[in-house]
């Protein structure tokens, strides 16, 4: 994040062009900005948390959570159950002992069962949140230097298309320390159900017992 070139062209007053720097070296000052999205197919809603420390399985979570708050439980009222198409690596990977320990107390906090879908390794780019989110969230802000947080959450909150799309944006300042242990005991604690097609990558979780 900063003042430096972003792809694209965007017009401007003539003789008035937006000055960039010439190399995109992290900020120290403005920091960084991550955004981890949450896209409804049904609705064409987007939702965007941009955090601002590390992209963790404890900041996917927390955007799952914060998109269900303010986004997910008015539209779903009644629903007792939640379905997540999610990548096969990254922060919300299949492979993470962390995400499914988040999981776990998503549930039990939202009191429903989560189902969490992987897409197989090398195939992220069929997830339908980078054709019909992200690659609009890029389109709008082609050519603009993100100079600010405040920056990157508007653009991305003024995201829309003619067929209907719309996203909200929050900016998310919590810390999510790196390299956080989940015991033995901690998976133990997790109530998952592998699905009889490739366990692995599709699971249920089931809210904890009280």
């Amino acid at each position: 994040m900063g003042r430096t070139p972003g792809g694209g062209r965007e017009w401007q007053p003539k003789g008035e062009p937006e000055r960039v720097l010439v190399h995109d070296f992290i900020d120290p000052k403005l920091g960084k900005a991550i955004a981890y999205g949450v896209y409804d197919v049904g609705q064409d809603q987007g939702w965007v948390n941009v955090g601002i420390d590390h992209d963790t399985a404890s900041f996917a979570a927390q955007s799952i959570r914060r998109w269900w708050c303010s986004m997910g439980a008015p539209l779903y009222p009644n629903t007792r159950r939640l379905l997540i198409c999610a990548d096969g690596g990254g922060s919300n990977g299949y492979r993470s002992r962390l995400w499914k320990f988040e999981l776990q107390r998503l549930a039990t906090d939202m009191d429903m069962e989560i189902s969490a879908c992987h897409l197989p390794p090398g195939t992220s780019k069929w997830n339908k949140i980078e054709h019909r989110l992200f690659s609009h969230i890029t389109m709008n802000w082609r050519g603009r230097p993100l100079v600010s947080h405040d920056v990157v959450v508007n653009l991305i909150g003024a995201t829309r298309t003619t067929s209907g799309l719309k996203v909200a944006a929050r900016l998310d300042r919590r810390k999510y320390p790196t390299g956080v242990e989940v015991t033995d005991a901690m998976m133990e604690s997790v109530n998952l159900e592998p699905h009889t097609f490739h366990g692995e990558w599709n699971y249920t979780i089931a809210p904890a017992k009280v």
